[in-house]
């Protein structure tokens, strides 16, 4: 099972172009349907049946795993079956009538336009830390990307005279995003002491193997590019200050988008600048603007 896991991942790899990210996802789904196959003492996959496979996704239900976790599993075995019979190695694919848990429909948690700035304001420019956080969120809200896309920005990335960043999204698909001047300020800012960290990070990586991430945009203490673990830490400190709500990274990306269509843009120019594939993603927001009206309404109109 193993060796057909890895032919399917390469091959998804190859033709398809998926991220490590959605590998890694592909992969855990399909080991924990084989732990499930191997307490059921199946050892073959051409044992497996729309049956078995249905008692797996009952065995998720039971332990309350979310709809969208479910879904996500289905399709993880639907292509995987279906690579199978595509390479001959199964003559009929048990997953093609898999019904998929219809997802629900949560809208996303966003900063109100006061509330971005006094999180902005936050970090302080009087050291080399604070200076590379104030360019981070500047950046994160600036451009609506993803956190992993900003971990993996590169100095080659970056064009602040063009006011505009390279980022590879989900199936390292790459798109550009403009940059507005107060993130343009704070990355300025932030590169005339970047060195700042490489030359204190010299030490700090005595006896360790780390290697100075000289290409990377944002980086640690030791020189190194910074993970999507450790901005998600920095936000977290800066948050606690000024609310108790729960603010992620990705709650900037949502406030992103959400102040844009309340400000007048158009669906399919937040399509492109949030880099998602189906405009179908992207129409959630207009339910966060839609609801925003509705609360306008009631508290305004006299016969609300």
């Amino acid at each position: 099972m193993q060796a057909y896991l890895k032919d399917f991942l390469q091959t998804l790899e190859t033709i398809k172009n998926i991220s490590q990210h959605t590998a890694s996802a592909y992969k855990r789904d399909l080991n924990q349907f084989f732990d499930f196959l191997k307490k059921s003492n199946i050892s073959s996959l051409k044992s497996v049946d729309h049956l078995m496979l249905r008692r797996f996704l009952g065995t998720l239900h039971d332990k309350e795993y979310v709809k969208s976790s479910i879904a996500r599993k289905c399709a993880s075995l639907r292509s995987f079956f279906k690579f199978l019979v595509r390479e001959g190695i199964l003559k009929t694919n048990p997953a093609s009538s898999l019904h998929t848990p219809k997802k629900e429909k949560k809208l996303p948690h966003f900063l109100t336009e006061e509330e971005v700035e006094a999180f902005l304001s936050l970090p302080k420019t009087n050291d080399p830390a604070g200076m590379r956080d104030k360019a981070i969120f500047e950046t994160l809200y600036s451009c609506g990307t993803r956190v992993s896309e900003l971990a993996g920005l590169n100095l080659s990335d970056v064009d602040l005279l063009g006011e505009i960043i390279k980022v590879k999204g989900k199936g390292k698909k790459e798109r550009l995003c403009p940059l507005g001047m107060p993130a343009i300020r704070a990355m300025n800012a932030y590169l005339d002491i970047r060195a700042v960290f490489f030359k204190t990070g010299k030490a700090a990586r005595k006896g360790f193997k780390t290697i100075p991430a000289k290409e990377a945009f944002f980086v640690n203490s030791k020189g190194g590019r910074l993970t999507t673990r450790s901005i998600e830490r920095i936000l977290k400190t800066y948050v606690i200050q000024i609310t108790s709500k729960k603010v992620t990274p990705h709650t900037l990306r949502h406030s992103f988008a959400t102040h844009l269509l309340q400000r007048g843009a158009d669906l399919r120019s937040v399509q492109e600048l949030l880099g998602h594939k189906n405009l179908s993603t992207t129409q959630i927001y207009t339910h966060v603007t839609t609801e925003l009206l509705k609360k306008v309404y009631v508290s305004a109109h006299p016969r609300a």
